[in-house]
């Protein structure tokens, strides 16, 4: 019933951990669909396997200061026919950004582009989340984050970047073409989740305030995540953190937000059609390349994500219990119940960079 970590694991069933999300959040201020909006955001991350901006991410959004400033309206700040920037009226990303998606599709099924920016937000989730909702309305997505200061630029010994995650939708006529990565080497949801856990993090994700080596979650927050892939993960960190400033990071006080959406119709250039069995037959072919294992075949990014979600709406989610209680405690009334377990899946410490 424990991680190598010790921490006890306990399983929902799908239903209920929709219903628990949703009592947490209708108790912590947000509105029933406001609370709809969250709870489909973060039981999909978990049933896709990123347990890290599952469940606990509902912690995550409550704990946040800027949970408690007031909310307002999301309103354009400028518009133009295939553009908008919003400003999120610091409502969380995970209700402002799913505005930005809609904006995005329905300008670009007027014109066949869109480009979105939003600000005053936080706290967005999975971007896969949103460019999938984008391919599945047929069109080709893009979206990056430039987010809160937790990544040393490489060769650096403070925190000066996001951990600036980047996401493409693709639409294939099926289940869509997903990719979605972050540009650092650990996600700030799972440091939090670590930190959480007292669980010490992967070698050579994090430096302490000294610049020295460490795993350390705490340690790690008060110094620095670094970037994957060392000076190319630091460059797309950076061109990330650009189209930041162009999505309007520069009308915050932070000066660190900033969310950029980009939905183009593939008959901009080809028929629809077309791009898509393109597409199709790439993928397949990609997919076809003899393994180095035969254990292993290749796999497509969002593969295993979507693999994941077909087993968990079928099996449940299984969550660490400290993150159970935690979020029991916020809504005494909530009769959820959950059941010890035998984890078989794997651990929430599995790098982002292999989740594909």
């Amino acid at each position: 019933m424990t991680l190598a970590s010790g921490v006890p694991r306990v399983r929902l069933t799908v239903a209920d951990a929709r219903t628990l999300s949703e009592a947490v959040l209708a108790a912590n201020g947000y509105d029933p669909a406001e609370a709809v909006a969250i709870a489909d955001h973060v039981v999909d991350a978990a049933l896709c396997g990123y347990e890290y901006s599952g469940l606990p991410k509902i912690l995550n959004v409550l704990e946040k200061a800027k949970a408690t400033r007031p909310r307002q309206p999301i309103v354009p700040i400028h518009e133009t026919p295939v553009s908008t920037l919003l400003d999120g009226g610091n409502n969380t990303g995970m209700l402002a950004l799913r505005r930005a998606t809609d904006v995005a599709i329905e300008k670009a099924q007027a014109l066949g582009i869109a480009v979105v920016g939003m600000t005053n937000t936080w706290t967005s989730g999975r971007g896969a989340y949103y460019v999938e909702r984008i391919a599945r309305a047929g069109f080709i997505g893009l979206h990056t984050v430039s987010s809160a200061r937790h990544v040393a630029p490489f060769g650096g010994a403070q925190k000066m970047l996001g951990t600036n995650p980047v996401s493409f939708g693709f639409p294939t006529g099926g289940d869509p073409l997903v990719i979605d990565f972050g540009t650092a080497a650990f996600m700030s949801s799972e440091l939090s989740l670590f930190e959480r856990l007292d669980r010490p993090l992967p070698e050579g994700v994090a430096i302490d305030p000294q610049g020295h080596p460490t795993t350390d979650p705490h340690a790690a927050r008060a110094g620095a995540l670094l970037p994957y892939g060392g000076h190319k993960g630091y460059a797309l960190a950076l061109a990330v953190q650009a189209l930041g400033v162009f999505a309007g990071s520069g009308f915050t006080a932070d000066k660190d937000y900033g969310y950029f959406f980009l939905a183009m119709r593939p008959d901009l250039l080809i028929p629809n059609h077309t791009f898509e069995s393109h597409l199709r037959e790439e993928v397949d072919r990609i997919r076809a390349t003899p393994p180095l294992d035969d254990a292993e075949p290749v796999r497509i990014p969002s593969e295993r994500a979507a693999q994941q979600r077909v087993r968990h709406l079928r099996e449940g989610l299984v969550i660490d219990r400290l993150v159970f209680d935690a979020l029991a405690r916020l809504a005494p009334l909530c009769q959820v119940t959950c059941t010890p377990e035998v984890p078989t899946s794997p651990s929430p410490s599995l790098p982002e960079s292999l989740h594909v």
